[in-house]
Protein backbone atom coordinates (compact mmCIF):
# COMPACT_ATOMS: atom_id res chain seq x y z
CA UNK A 1 0.00 0.00 0.00
CA UNK A 2 1.18 3.55 -0.71
CA UNK A 3 2.20 5.76 2.18
CA UNK A 4 0.00 7.72 4.59
CA UNK A 5 0.51 11.06 2.83
CA UNK A 6 -0.66 9.61 -0.50
CA UNK A 7 -3.85 8.20 1.09
CA UNK A 8 -4.70 11.49 2.82
CA UNK A 9 -3.97 13.54 -0.31
CA UNK A 10 -6.17 11.34 -2.54
CA UNK A 11 -8.99 10.72 -0.06
CA UNK A 12 -12.40 11.31 -1.75
CA UNK A 13 -10.77 12.49 -4.98
CA UNK A 14 -10.56 9.58 -7.48
CA UNK A 15 -13.24 7.71 -5.50
CA UNK A 16 -16.97 8.44 -5.22
CA UNK A 17 -18.53 7.20 -1.98
CA UNK A 18 -21.88 5.42 -1.76
CA UNK A 19 -24.74 7.30 -0.10
CA UNK A 20 -22.88 10.63 -0.11
CA UNK A 21 -22.69 13.86 -2.11
CA UNK A 22 -19.34 13.87 -3.99
CA UNK A 23 -18.88 17.61 -3.40
CA UNK A 24 -19.40 17.19 0.35
CA UNK A 25 -16.89 14.36 0.49
CA UNK A 26 -14.27 16.44 -1.31
CA UNK A 27 -14.91 19.43 0.96
CA UNK A 28 -14.92 17.31 4.13
CA UNK A 29 -12.99 14.10 3.42
CA UNK A 30 -14.23 11.01 5.29
CA UNK A 31 -12.28 9.18 7.95
CA UNK A 32 -9.79 6.64 6.66
CA UNK A 33 -10.09 3.36 8.55
CA UNK A 34 -6.91 1.31 8.46
CA UNK A 35 -7.28 -1.52 10.96
CA UNK A 36 -9.88 -3.58 12.78
CA UNK A 37 -9.49 -5.77 15.84
CA UNK A 38 -12.27 -7.29 17.91
CA UNK A 39 -15.01 -4.65 18.03
CA UNK A 40 -12.60 -1.76 17.46
CA UNK A 41 -11.35 0.06 14.36
CA UNK A 42 -8.32 2.33 14.04
CA UNK A 43 -8.08 5.30 11.67
CA UNK A 44 -5.11 6.64 9.75
CA UNK A 45 -4.30 9.06 12.59
CA UNK A 46 -3.94 6.13 14.98
CA UNK A 47 -7.16 6.76 16.91
CA UNK A 48 -8.94 3.55 17.99
CA UNK A 49 -12.70 3.63 18.56
CA UNK A 50 -15.44 1.14 19.38
CA UNK A 51 -17.35 0.41 16.18
CA UNK A 52 -21.00 0.64 17.19
CA UNK A 53 -21.95 0.49 13.49
CA UNK A 54 -20.55 -3.01 12.95
CA UNK A 55 -19.21 -2.03 9.52
CA UNK A 56 -22.67 -1.66 7.97
CA UNK A 57 -24.92 -3.89 10.11
CA UNK A 58 -22.79 -6.86 9.06
CA UNK A 59 -19.62 -7.48 11.09
CA UNK A 60 -21.44 -9.61 13.66
CA UNK A 61 -18.32 -11.56 14.62
CA UNK A 62 -16.02 -8.54 14.89
CA UNK A 63 -12.80 -7.99 13.00
CA UNK A 64 -10.66 -10.80 14.44
CA UNK A 65 -12.52 -13.96 13.49
CA UNK A 66 -9.63 -16.23 12.54
CA UNK A 67 -11.76 -19.21 11.40
CA UNK A 68 -13.27 -17.08 8.61
CA UNK A 69 -9.88 -15.72 7.57
CA UNK A 70 -8.43 -19.22 7.48
CA UNK A 71 -11.38 -20.57 5.48
CA UNK A 72 -10.89 -17.81 2.90
CA UNK A 73 -7.14 -18.42 2.65
CA UNK A 74 -7.57 -22.20 2.37
CA UNK A 75 -10.23 -21.90 -0.32
CA UNK A 76 -8.10 -19.44 -2.32
CA UNK A 77 -5.41 -22.09 -2.36
CA UNK A 78 -7.82 -24.85 -3.36
CA UNK A 79 -10.15 -23.13 -5.87
CA UNK A 80 -10.30 -19.32 -5.96
CA UNK A 81 -13.29 -19.19 -8.34
CA UNK A 82 -15.56 -21.16 -10.58
CA UNK A 83 -18.91 -20.33 -12.14
CA UNK A 84 -22.12 -21.58 -10.59
CA UNK A 85 -24.07 -21.33 -13.85
CA UNK A 86 -25.76 -24.46 -15.19
CA UNK A 87 -23.46 -27.36 -15.66
CA UNK A 88 -21.10 -26.69 -12.74
CA UNK A 89 -21.21 -26.52 -8.94
CA UNK A 90 -18.51 -26.06 -6.34
CA UNK A 91 -18.17 -27.97 -3.08
CA UNK A 92 -18.54 -24.96 -0.76
CA UNK A 93 -21.71 -23.76 -2.52
CA UNK A 94 -23.38 -27.15 -2.17
CA UNK A 95 -22.46 -27.35 1.50
CA UNK A 96 -23.53 -23.80 2.32
CA UNK A 97 -26.89 -24.19 0.56
CA UNK A 98 -27.52 -27.26 2.72
CA UNK A 99 -26.50 -25.41 5.91
CA UNK A 100 -28.74 -22.44 5.11
CA UNK A 101 -31.83 -24.56 4.50
CA UNK A 102 -31.13 -26.38 7.77
CA UNK A 103 -30.57 -23.05 9.60
CA UNK A 104 -33.88 -21.63 8.37
CA UNK A 105 -35.91 -24.84 8.40
CA UNK A 106 -38.31 -23.38 10.99
CA UNK A 107 -39.11 -20.57 8.54
CA UNK A 108 -39.89 -23.18 5.89
CA UNK A 109 -36.96 -22.48 3.57
CA UNK A 110 -35.92 -25.38 1.31
CA UNK A 111 -33.78 -23.85 -1.49
CA UNK A 112 -31.04 -21.20 -1.76
CA UNK A 113 -30.18 -19.02 -4.76
CA UNK A 114 -26.79 -17.37 -4.22
CA UNK A 115 -26.10 -13.70 -4.94
CA UNK A 116 -23.35 -11.15 -4.37
CA UNK A 117 -25.16 -9.20 -1.63
CA UNK A 118 -28.40 -7.82 -0.26
CA UNK A 119 -29.50 -5.72 -3.23
CA UNK A 120 -28.95 -8.72 -5.50
CA UNK A 121 -30.96 -10.91 -3.13
CA UNK A 122 -33.93 -8.53 -3.20
CA UNK A 123 -33.75 -8.23 -6.99
CA UNK A 124 -33.77 -12.03 -7.22
CA UNK A 125 -36.79 -12.34 -4.92
CA UNK A 126 -38.79 -9.80 -6.93
CA UNK A 127 -37.94 -11.53 -10.21
CA UNK A 128 -38.78 -14.97 -8.88
CA UNK A 129 -42.08 -13.71 -7.48
CA UNK A 130 -43.21 -12.49 -10.88
CA UNK A 131 -41.94 -15.65 -12.54
CA UNK A 132 -43.79 -17.84 -10.02
CA UNK A 133 -47.11 -16.35 -11.03
CA UNK A 134 -46.33 -16.80 -14.73
CA UNK A 135 -45.70 -20.49 -14.03
CA UNK A 136 -49.01 -20.60 -12.16
CA UNK A 137 -50.81 -19.04 -15.14
CA UNK A 138 -51.72 -15.83 -13.27
CA UNK A 139 -49.71 -13.45 -15.42
CA UNK A 140 -51.47 -10.29 -14.24
CA UNK A 141 -49.81 -10.71 -10.84
CA UNK A 142 -46.93 -8.29 -11.43
CA UNK A 143 -47.38 -5.62 -8.72
CA UNK A 144 -45.55 -5.28 -5.43
CA UNK A 145 -46.62 -3.85 -2.08
CA UNK A 146 -44.19 -2.54 0.54
CA UNK A 147 -43.92 -0.33 3.62
CA UNK A 148 -43.10 3.34 3.70
CA UNK A 149 -39.72 3.83 5.43
CA UNK A 150 -38.66 0.36 4.29
CA UNK A 151 -35.24 -0.16 2.70
CA UNK A 152 -34.52 -2.90 0.19
CA UNK A 153 -31.28 -2.00 -1.55
CA UNK A 154 -30.24 0.03 -4.55
CA UNK A 155 -31.07 -1.89 -7.74
CA UNK A 156 -34.01 -0.57 -9.71
CA UNK A 157 -36.29 -3.23 -8.28
CA UNK A 158 -35.10 -2.69 -4.72
CA UNK A 159 -35.17 1.09 -5.06
CA UNK A 160 -38.73 0.83 -6.36
CA UNK A 161 -39.98 -1.07 -3.32
CA UNK A 162 -37.98 1.22 -1.00
CA UNK A 163 -40.26 3.44 1.03
CA UNK A 164 -37.91 6.39 1.53
CA UNK A 165 -37.76 9.24 -0.98
CA UNK A 166 -34.03 9.75 -0.29
CA UNK A 167 -33.28 6.56 -2.20
CA UNK A 168 -35.86 7.13 -4.93
CA UNK A 169 -36.24 10.74 -6.04
CA UNK A 170 -33.02 11.16 -8.04
CA UNK A 171 -33.60 7.90 -9.96
CA UNK A 172 -37.28 8.13 -10.86
CA UNK A 173 -39.19 6.94 -12.79
CA UNK A 174 -38.68 3.58 -11.14
CA UNK A 175 -40.40 0.23 -11.57
CA UNK A 176 -44.10 0.59 -12.33
CA UNK A 177 -46.67 -1.22 -10.23
CA UNK A 178 -45.22 -0.66 -6.75
CA UNK A 179 -47.42 0.70 -3.96
CA UNK A 180 -46.68 1.55 -0.33
CA UNK A 181 -48.65 1.49 2.91
CA UNK A 182 -47.86 3.30 6.19
CA UNK A 183 -45.25 1.71 8.42
CA UNK A 184 -46.40 0.75 11.95
CA UNK A 185 -44.27 3.48 13.56
CA UNK A 186 -45.66 4.69 16.85
CA UNK A 187 -43.55 7.89 16.90
CA UNK A 188 -44.59 9.14 13.46
CA UNK A 189 -47.63 7.81 11.57
CA UNK A 190 -50.52 9.35 9.60
CA UNK A 191 -53.10 8.10 12.09
CA UNK A 192 -51.74 9.94 15.13
CA UNK A 193 -51.87 6.57 16.91
CA UNK A 194 -49.47 5.69 19.73
CA UNK A 195 -51.00 2.40 20.88
CA UNK A 196 -48.93 -0.34 19.17
CA UNK A 197 -51.71 -2.94 18.87
CA UNK A 198 -54.18 -0.42 17.45
CA UNK A 199 -51.57 0.95 15.05
CA UNK A 200 -50.85 -2.57 13.76
CA UNK A 201 -54.57 -2.98 13.03
CA UNK A 202 -54.74 0.38 11.22
CA UNK A 203 -51.73 -0.42 9.03
CA UNK A 204 -53.12 -3.88 8.30
CA UNK A 205 -56.41 -2.26 7.31
CA UNK A 206 -54.50 0.08 4.97
CA UNK A 207 -52.92 -3.00 3.39
CA UNK A 208 -56.32 -4.60 2.92
CA UNK A 209 -57.63 -1.38 1.37
CA UNK A 210 -54.73 -1.16 -1.09
CA UNK A 211 -55.18 -4.79 -2.10
CA UNK A 212 -58.88 -4.18 -2.72
CA UNK A 213 -58.08 -1.08 -4.79
CA UNK A 214 -55.35 -2.71 -6.90
CA UNK A 215 -57.06 -6.09 -7.17
CA UNK A 216 -55.53 -9.04 -5.36
CA UNK A 217 -55.17 -10.91 -8.66
CA UNK A 218 -52.70 -8.23 -9.86
CA UNK A 219 -50.32 -8.41 -6.87
CA UNK A 220 -47.29 -10.70 -6.91
CA UNK A 221 -45.83 -10.09 -3.46
CA UNK A 222 -45.59 -7.97 -0.33
CA UNK A 223 -42.02 -7.28 0.85
CA UNK A 224 -41.05 -6.07 4.32
CA UNK A 225 -38.20 -5.96 6.79
CA UNK A 226 -39.31 -7.62 10.05
CA UNK A 227 -37.64 -4.67 11.80
CA UNK A 228 -37.10 -1.69 9.50
CA UNK A 229 -33.39 -0.86 9.50
CA UNK A 230 -32.14 2.08 7.42
CA UNK A 231 -35.54 3.77 7.74
CA UNK A 232 -34.78 4.38 11.41
CA UNK A 233 -34.95 1.04 13.25
CA UNK A 234 -38.74 1.00 13.30
CA UNK A 235 -39.83 -1.94 15.45
CA UNK A 236 -43.33 -3.07 14.44
CA UNK A 237 -45.84 -4.13 17.10
CA UNK A 238 -45.59 -7.85 17.91
CA UNK A 239 -48.77 -8.62 15.98
CA UNK A 240 -48.04 -6.77 12.76
CA UNK A 241 -46.09 -9.27 10.68
CA UNK A 242 -48.52 -12.02 11.65
CA UNK A 243 -51.41 -9.82 10.45
CA UNK A 244 -49.57 -9.28 7.16
CA UNK A 245 -49.04 -13.03 6.76
CA UNK A 246 -52.75 -13.68 7.33
CA UNK A 247 -53.75 -11.05 4.77
CA UNK A 248 -51.26 -12.39 2.21
CA UNK A 249 -52.57 -15.92 2.76
CA UNK A 250 -56.15 -14.80 2.30
CA UNK A 251 -55.37 -13.10 -1.02
CA UNK A 252 -52.72 -15.62 -2.20
CA UNK A 253 -50.01 -12.94 -2.20
CA UNK A 254 -46.39 -14.02 -1.65
CA UNK A 255 -44.64 -12.65 1.44
CA UNK A 256 -40.96 -11.74 1.10
CA UNK A 257 -39.13 -11.23 4.40
CA UNK A 258 -36.09 -9.00 3.83
CA UNK A 259 -33.63 -10.40 6.38
CA UNK A 260 -30.49 -8.73 5.03
CA UNK A 261 -30.09 -6.90 8.36
CA UNK A 262 -32.17 -9.05 10.70
CA UNK A 263 -30.82 -12.46 9.65
CA UNK A 264 -28.37 -14.40 11.84
CA UNK A 265 -29.22 -13.08 15.27
CA UNK A 266 -29.23 -9.28 15.29
CA UNK A 267 -32.78 -9.01 16.70
CA UNK A 268 -32.16 -11.68 19.34
CA UNK A 269 -33.59 -14.41 17.09
CA UNK A 270 -32.00 -16.18 14.12
CA UNK A 271 -34.36 -14.30 11.80
CA UNK A 272 -36.85 -11.48 12.07
CA UNK A 273 -39.57 -13.77 10.73
CA UNK A 274 -38.83 -16.25 13.53
CA UNK A 275 -38.89 -13.40 16.04
CA UNK A 276 -42.50 -12.65 15.10
CA UNK A 277 -43.54 -16.29 14.53
CA UNK A 278 -44.05 -16.02 10.76
CA UNK A 279 -43.21 -18.32 7.84
CA UNK A 280 -42.56 -16.22 4.71
CA UNK A 281 -42.49 -17.49 1.14
CA UNK A 282 -39.02 -16.08 0.48
CA UNK A 283 -36.23 -14.59 2.57
CA UNK A 284 -33.40 -12.35 1.43
CA UNK A 285 -30.10 -12.63 3.31
CA UNK A 286 -26.57 -11.19 3.04
CA UNK A 287 -24.35 -9.08 5.35
CA UNK A 288 -23.76 -11.33 8.39
CA UNK A 289 -23.71 -14.50 6.29
CA UNK A 290 -19.92 -13.94 6.10
CA UNK A 291 -19.72 -11.32 8.86
CA UNK A 292 -18.77 -8.90 6.07
CA UNK A 293 -15.52 -10.71 5.29
CA UNK A 294 -16.61 -11.53 1.72
CA UNK A 295 -19.48 -10.16 -0.47
CA UNK A 296 -22.17 -12.86 -0.47
CA UNK A 297 -25.94 -13.13 -0.26
CA UNK A 298 -28.78 -15.51 -1.00
CA UNK A 299 -32.49 -15.62 -1.70
CA UNK A 300 -34.16 -18.45 0.21
CA UNK A 301 -37.29 -20.13 -1.11
CA UNK A 302 -40.05 -22.22 0.48
CA UNK A 303 -41.48 -25.47 -0.84
CA UNK A 304 -44.54 -23.76 -2.38
CA UNK A 305 -42.33 -21.82 -4.78
CA UNK A 306 -39.77 -24.57 -5.23
CA UNK A 307 -42.45 -27.10 -6.18
CA UNK A 308 -43.95 -24.75 -8.78
CA UNK A 309 -40.59 -24.26 -10.51
CA UNK A 310 -39.37 -27.84 -10.23
CA UNK A 311 -42.59 -29.40 -11.52
CA UNK A 312 -42.91 -26.98 -14.45
CA UNK A 313 -42.36 -28.39 -17.94
CA UNK A 314 -42.49 -25.12 -19.88
CA UNK A 315 -39.99 -22.33 -20.52
CA UNK A 316 -41.57 -20.29 -17.74
CA UNK A 317 -39.77 -22.42 -15.15
CA UNK A 318 -36.30 -21.75 -16.52
CA UNK A 319 -34.38 -19.22 -14.41
CA UNK A 320 -32.86 -16.65 -16.76
CA UNK A 321 -31.24 -14.77 -13.91
CA UNK A 322 -27.99 -14.98 -11.98
CA UNK A 323 -24.66 -13.33 -11.21
CA UNK A 324 -21.06 -14.03 -12.14
CA UNK A 325 -20.31 -14.48 -8.45
CA UNK A 326 -23.40 -16.52 -7.52
CA UNK A 327 -22.15 -19.26 -5.18
CA UNK A 328 -18.57 -17.95 -5.22
CA UNK A 329 -16.52 -20.75 -3.62
CA UNK A 330 -14.44 -18.38 -1.47
CA UNK A 331 -17.55 -16.56 -0.28
CA UNK A 332 -19.31 -19.82 0.50
CA UNK A 333 -16.27 -21.09 2.43
CA UNK A 334 -16.35 -17.83 4.41
CA UNK A 335 -20.07 -18.34 4.99
CA UNK A 336 -19.61 -21.85 6.33
CA UNK A 337 -16.99 -20.64 8.81
CA UNK A 338 -19.09 -17.64 9.83
CA UNK A 339 -22.19 -19.77 10.46
CA UNK A 340 -20.20 -22.20 12.57
CA UNK A 341 -18.84 -19.39 14.73
CA UNK A 342 -22.22 -17.66 14.91
CA UNK A 343 -23.80 -20.84 16.22
CA UNK A 344 -20.92 -21.71 18.57
CA UNK A 345 -20.99 -18.27 20.20
CA UNK A 346 -24.83 -18.22 20.36
CA UNK A 347 -24.89 -14.71 18.98
CA UNK A 348 -28.70 -14.60 18.96
CA UNK A 349 -28.78 -15.03 22.76
CA UNK A 350 -26.01 -12.49 23.26
CA UNK A 351 -27.81 -9.98 21.05
CA UNK A 352 -30.95 -10.43 23.14
CA UNK A 353 -29.09 -10.01 26.46
CA UNK A 354 -26.94 -7.06 25.40
CA UNK A 355 -29.93 -5.60 23.56
CA UNK A 356 -31.82 -5.33 26.84
CA UNK A 357 -28.85 -3.53 28.38
CA UNK A 358 -28.65 -1.21 25.37
CA UNK A 359 -32.37 -0.38 25.57
CA UNK A 360 -31.91 0.50 29.25
CA UNK A 361 -28.96 2.78 28.49
CA UNK A 362 -30.81 4.51 25.66
CA UNK A 363 -33.78 5.20 27.92
CA UNK A 364 -31.38 6.81 30.41
CA UNK A 365 -29.88 8.95 27.67
CA UNK A 366 -33.35 10.15 26.64
CA UNK A 367 -34.11 11.23 30.20
CA UNK A 368 -30.90 13.29 30.31
CA UNK A 369 -30.75 14.87 26.82
CA UNK A 370 -33.52 17.05 25.39
CA UNK A 371 -32.15 16.49 21.89
CA UNK A 372 -33.54 12.94 21.95
CA UNK A 373 -37.11 12.68 20.73
CA UNK A 374 -37.39 8.91 20.57
CA UNK A 375 -35.32 5.76 21.07
CA UNK A 376 -36.11 2.46 19.37
CA UNK A 377 -34.38 -0.89 19.55
CA UNK A 378 -34.70 -4.63 19.13
CA UNK A 379 -31.76 -6.79 20.06
CA UNK A 380 -28.59 -5.07 18.87
CA UNK A 381 -30.18 -2.75 16.34
CA UNK A 382 -31.17 0.65 17.65
CA UNK A 383 -31.91 4.23 16.67
CA UNK A 384 -31.78 7.48 18.60
CA UNK A 385 -33.99 10.04 16.85
CA UNK A 386 -32.83 13.61 17.49
CA UNK A 387 -35.19 16.59 17.40
CA UNK A 388 -34.79 20.32 17.87
CA UNK A 389 -38.11 20.42 19.75
CA UNK A 390 -39.76 17.48 21.49
CA UNK A 391 -43.27 18.90 21.37
CA UNK A 392 -43.34 19.44 17.60
CA UNK A 393 -40.97 16.53 16.84
CA UNK A 394 -39.06 18.78 14.45
CA UNK A 395 -36.05 16.88 13.18
CA UNK A 396 -32.59 17.97 14.27
CA UNK A 397 -30.63 19.59 11.45
CA UNK A 398 -27.64 18.23 9.59
CA UNK A 399 -25.08 20.30 11.50
CA UNK A 400 -26.39 19.07 14.84
CA UNK A 401 -26.20 15.46 13.68
CA UNK A 402 -22.62 15.97 12.50
CA UNK A 403 -21.61 17.51 15.84
CA UNK A 404 -23.09 14.59 17.78
CA UNK A 405 -21.27 12.04 15.60
CA UNK A 406 -17.99 13.96 15.85
CA UNK A 407 -18.33 14.31 19.62
CA UNK A 408 -19.01 10.59 20.03
CA UNK A 409 -15.98 9.77 17.87
CA UNK A 410 -13.77 12.02 19.99
CA UNK A 411 -15.08 10.10 23.00
CA UNK A 412 -14.08 6.80 21.38
CA UNK A 413 -17.28 5.57 19.71
CA UNK A 414 -18.08 5.34 16.00
CA UNK A 415 -21.77 5.95 15.23
CA UNK A 416 -23.72 6.20 11.99
CA UNK A 417 -25.91 9.16 11.07
CA UNK A 418 -28.99 8.54 8.91
CA UNK A 419 -31.18 11.61 8.53
CA UNK A 420 -31.94 12.74 12.07
CA UNK A 421 -31.21 9.29 13.51
CA UNK A 422 -28.13 7.91 15.20
CA UNK A 423 -28.08 4.26 14.10
CA UNK A 424 -26.44 1.57 16.24
CA UNK A 425 -25.69 -1.92 14.95
CA UNK A 426 -22.58 -3.12 16.81
CA UNK A 427 -20.94 -6.53 16.44
CA UNK A 428 -22.92 -9.26 18.20
CA UNK A 429 -19.87 -10.28 20.26
CA UNK A 430 -20.49 -7.17 22.37
CA UNK A 431 -20.34 -7.36 26.18
CA UNK A 432 -22.43 -5.41 28.73
CA UNK A 433 -19.41 -3.22 29.53
CA UNK A 434 -19.12 -2.39 25.81
CA UNK A 435 -22.77 -1.30 25.87
CA UNK A 436 -21.97 1.11 28.71
CA UNK A 437 -19.03 2.48 26.75
CA UNK A 438 -21.24 3.10 23.70
CA UNK A 439 -23.76 4.99 25.83
CA UNK A 440 -21.04 7.12 27.39
CA UNK A 441 -19.63 8.00 23.98
CA UNK A 442 -23.03 9.00 22.61
CA UNK A 443 -23.75 11.03 25.75
CA UNK A 444 -20.50 12.93 25.17
CA UNK A 445 -21.55 13.58 21.57
CA UNK A 446 -24.96 14.86 22.64
CA UNK A 447 -23.37 17.15 25.22
CA UNK A 448 -20.96 18.48 22.58
CA UNK A 449 -23.90 19.38 20.36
Amino acid sequence: MRDRNFLIENNAKPIWHPMAHPAEMRAQPPRIIMKGEGIFVTDIEGRTVLDSVGGLWNVNLGYSCDPIKKAIADQLGELPYYSGFRGTSTGPSIELAFELTEWFKLEGMVRAFFTSGGSDSVETALRLARQYWKIRGQRDRTKFLALKQGYHGTHFGGASVNGNANFRRNYEPLLAGVFHIPAPWTYRNPFGETDPARLAELCAAALEDEIAFQGADTIAAFIMEPVLGAGGVIVPPDSFMRLVREICNRHEILLISDEVVTGFGRTGAWSGARLWGVKPDMMTIAKAITSGYFPLGATLINDRIADAFESDETAFGSIGHGYTYSGHPVGCAAGLAALAETKRLQLDANAATCGEALAHELARLKSRHELIGDVRSKGLMAAIELVSDRASKKAANKKTMARVAAGAYEAGVMVRVSGNNIILSPPLILTPSDVTRIAEGISAGLSAA
